[in-house]
């Protein structure tokens, strides 16, 4: 027997219905119970604001003045710039190059020789003979006496205003090179004596 109400049962519903419905149940209850991510700035932004802070920590550690010269620095590089033909010249200079130029600066005193012609020298003299020329380079660091510390603290103080001295040893010939004789263009002869250095030392 039969109550008059037959109840139909839905159809099947197909696999990837199925896998749709519940694929959006699943999602929407997902993130329904899920909290939202916090969303990320970029990396690239990050490092930004990593540098301005601390070059704004680095400037604020600089006094007024020290700042001002740093400005002038600035500047200086940009006129140096400008005036070797607009190509712009690197505010920090590598590693490298510093200790090669550390090294030029600090090479100690020295004899050195260079083939020159007489009419090269100078002097006045019109002649294609060659002569070796020898002179003194270097720097004289390790030579500074009390004398020159001395010397040097008077100028600052302005103790020592008016006249020319020199507050650091230099390198010069301690002895010069035997009298070098040659004949000019009108073969004319002529001997010039202390010119080539035979020793150097800081004096």
């Amino acid at each position: 027997m039969f109550n008059g109400s037959r109840k139909y049962s839905p159809l099947p519903s197909s696999p990837s219905s199925s896998r749709a419905t519940s694929s959006s149940s699943s999602s929407s209850s997902s993130s329904s119970s899920l909290p939202a991510a916090p969303r990320r700035s970029p990396r690239a932004l990050q490092r930004h604001s990593s540098l301005l802070a601390q070059y704004s920590s680095l400037l604020e550690s600089y006094t007024e003045g020290e700042i001002r010269q740093l400005i002038s620095a600035l500047v200086e590089r940009y006129s140096q710039a400008m005036n070797s033909g607009g190509h712009e010249l690197p505010l920090f200079p590598r590693a490298g190059s510093r200790r090669k130029r550390a090294r030029a600066r600090h090479k100690p005193c020295a004899l050195k020789e260079l083939e020159v012609s007489v009419s090269e020298l100078g002097l006045g003299y019109e002649s294609d003979e060659t002569v070796l020329f020898r002179y003194c380079s270097g720097t004289c660091e390790a030579a500074v006496r009390s004398y020159d510390l001395s010397l040097k603290s008077m100028r600052s103080r302005r103790r020592i205003k008016k006249e020319k001295v020199r507050a650091r040893p230099c390198c010069r010939p301690l002895a010069y090179d035997d009298d070098v004789s040659f004949l000019d263009a009108y073969n004319r002869y002529y001997t010039v004596n202390e010119l080539s250095a035979k020793e150097c030392g800081c004096v």
